[in-house]
Parts: C-alpha cells; structure tokens; sequence
C-alpha cells in the first residue's frame, strides 16, 4: 500500500537530527576574473554571433542605467532601478532560451528585454510614460512589458510573478507546447509567502517552469544573513522536490550554460527547475536608496573587482571576437544615441486622459466612466495643478 505522507522512509533505531547545514549547492564557474577559463574546464557552444549579441545587450544595459539614474537626479523621471553588476544574470540567461519562452521579471531585469528586441525608443518611451508607451503611461517607470517578445509587464509587488509563472508553464503544458517559462526574482522575493506556493505549486503539478533567483546580498538594505539561516535558496528548491544548480552570476558562460540546462531538464523531464545566481547589486537599490547608510565603500569595492562585463570582455578579446578600437567608438556612438533618445521621448506628449480606462474591461463600466468624468471636472476647476493633463481632456 501507497504511503499516503508521501515521504521517503529509511528505518533506523535511534534518534537522528538532520542539520540545517546538511546539504551545500556548490556554484559553477567557469571564466577566471581575467577572462580566461578555469584549467579544464570547455566553455558552453556559443557562436560569436550570439556571444556579440550578449555583450552589446550588457553594454547597452550599462550606459542606459547610467543615463537614466542622472536623468532621475535631474527630476526628468520620477524613479530608476539599476541592474548594475547582475547584467550577465539577466541577458546571459535570456540568450539560453528559445524567443517563444515566457519571461516573468520581478524590476532589474532590463537586460533580459533588451537581449529581445526592445529598442531604446520602447525603452524611453516607458521610462517617460508618454503616449507612445505600451503601458500607456499607467505604470512606474522600468516596469515594462511587450507582448510581442513574450516578456510579462511588471508587477511592483513582490514576488506575485512567482506562482503566476507556476501557471503559465502548467498551461504550457496542458497546451503540449515545447515551451517553458522563466521566471526571476531576488532573494529578498523568496522570503515572500508567494515564493513557497509558487514552488510547491510547479513540483506538485510539474510544471516546466525555470525559477531563477538573483541572489545579489540585499533586499533592499536588508543582507541575506539578516534574511535567512541556510546555505542560499537553492537548497529549498530541493526541500520542495525540485532540481537547483547555483551558479557565478557575474560569469555570462557558466549563467548561458546553467540556463540553457535548465531549460533542457525542464521540458525533457516536464518538471521544474531553479537557478541560483551569486552576483552583487553594485548599485543603490532603486534611486530612492542610499546604500551607504548599510554597507561599506570597501565591501562594494571588492566585489567590483569582478565586474561581470570587464570579465566577458576580456575573454571576448582573447576569442579575436571583440575590436577594442571599434568598442569604445561603438559605447561612444551609443551614448549619444541613449541621450537623443532620452530628448526625444520627454517631448512626446503623455497619453489622453480616456486612455485611463480603456482595457480595463471590454467596454468602460458606468462607475469607471463616472470616476473619469469626475476626474475631468476636477483638472477643469484647477488647470493650473494639473498643466500636462488639461490640453488633453478629450
């Protein structure tokens, strides 16, 4: 007869505590902070269109945070958030996937989008909220979306993304789709309720769902010594029944070939897998943070010694793939292009204020449509307060 517990049961005959220490992930690494690759170890299959592909993604990511974070201090947007040494997490995992998998990101995953096709101007015109934003201009700034590169619009709060990923790979599944979907989020997220269920969830239905946590120190100013007691996330991954490999996450090989692994196991075996990448968040965590009130100048310093896209590039110049002279013109181009764009898309008008309710429902409900026109009574009473928005009432 079936044991309904559903545990595995070893018989001994006397008392036997496991520790919490009991099991330790080891993490793969497989480029040296010089570029080269560690002895013995073969570098992932990656042509150099790919490999390019990825790098010019981690540079674009880099200048465009570094704009964008000055544009906030400027006050020409409200809020930015940086992925600023986690850029091999998030592109390099990206260009292991198929460009039908589903991505569900949690806020600092710019890179990822980018890797797909989003162009600087959807970027800007996000960013700006302007009437050319896909979200019309409903949501924070670096919380984007495009349905037509498969990446779910962002949520702001944490973790939902993590059970609804749970479902959109069951459904994958249920369709016979040989997809997966990809779901990140930091450390801090797996300390959120939504986390256990969604991995509870994709282990029991086995769903093909690849769970990739960003453990970076911090959430927010809280470090993960402060938030957890264990050896990382990976281990609960496997307390819940689901394979885990943890991984160098400023390393864009090992991050491609754990990635592309991942994805491999979690459609052949039709189960769900967690990645664990080991970066640094070297920036704030958001423009409204300051760091230095909880770590160190000399912490960050040690960990910038392996910034993720000095080392890709270093092996990038000793593959012949990388130009040096060509790549500083290339990043100086491209700086001039990020700031053009950033003037362009701060002059295109902010959407009209109808669009507030459109695509809520199929058709505006009578509460939604009164609420509006209060709301265009009141921008009439007080133009002044609301200058942007009171040309556009129509």
């Amino acid at each position: 007869m079936a044991d309904p517990s559903n545990a595995t049961i070893t018989t001994v005959h006397q008392a036997q505590f496991t520790g919490a220490h009991a099991l330790h992930i080891p993490t793969l690494r497989i480029l040296q902070d010089d570029g080269s690759l560690h002895a013995g170890v073969s570098p992932p299959v990656l042509d150099r269109d790919t490999a390019l592909k990825i790098y010019d993604s981690m540079v674009f990511i880099r200048l465009l945070d570094e704009r964008m974070l000055a544009a906030q201090r400027q006050g020409r947007i409200s809020f930015y958030m940086q992925c600023l040494g986690e850029e091999a997490s998030t592109v390099a995992s990206a260009a292991a996937l198929d460009r039908h998998d589903m991505i569900m990101a949690q806020y600092r995953e710019q890179g990822a989008l980018r890797y797909r096709g989003f162009t600087l101007t959807q970027f800007m015109n996000q960013l700006f909220s302007n009437e050319r934003d896909l979200g019309k201009g409903r949501q924070m700034p670096v919380h984007y979306g495009c349905r037509d590169i498969h990446f779910m619009t962002i949520s702001s709060p944490l973790g939902t993304q993590i059970p609804q990923a749970s479902g959109y790979a069951y459904a994958q599944k249920l369709r016979g789709e040989s997809n997966t979907t990809l779901c990140y989020f930091g450390e801090g997220a797996a300390s959120e309720g939504d986390f256990h269920a969604g991995l509870n969830m994709a282990a029991v239905l086995q769903a093909p769902v690849i769970f990739f946590c960003r453990n970076n120190g911090y959430a927010i100013s809280t470090p993960a010594s402060e938030q957890f007691i264990g050896d990382g996330i990976a281990c609960r991954a496997v307390g819940y029944g689901i394979q885990a490999i943890r991984v160098d996450g400023a390393d864009v090989l090992a991050v491609y070939e754990a990635t592309r692994l991942a994805r491999k196991l979690a459609l052949e075996q039709q189960e769900p897998v967690l990645v664990e990448a080991i970066a640094y968040r070297l920036g704030a965590h958001s423009s409204s943070d300051d760091p230095s009130g909880y770590r160190s100048r000399e912490e960050e310093e040690g960990w910038r010694k392996q910034d993720p896209i000095a080392r890709y590039r270093l092996w990038l110049l000793q593959q012949g793939w990388l130009d040096e002279a060509a790549d500083q013109i290339a990043s100086d181009a491209l700086r001039q292009e990020i700031l053009e764009a950033l003037k362009a898309a701060e002059q295109i008008p902010k959407p009209r204020l109808d669009t507030l309710i459109s695509d809520v429902y199929a058709e505006p409900t009578p509460g939604l449509r009164s609420q509006l026109e209060a709301l265009k009574n009141h921008i009439r009473q007080y133009p002044d307060a609301y200058p942007v928005s009171a040309g556009r009432l129509d």
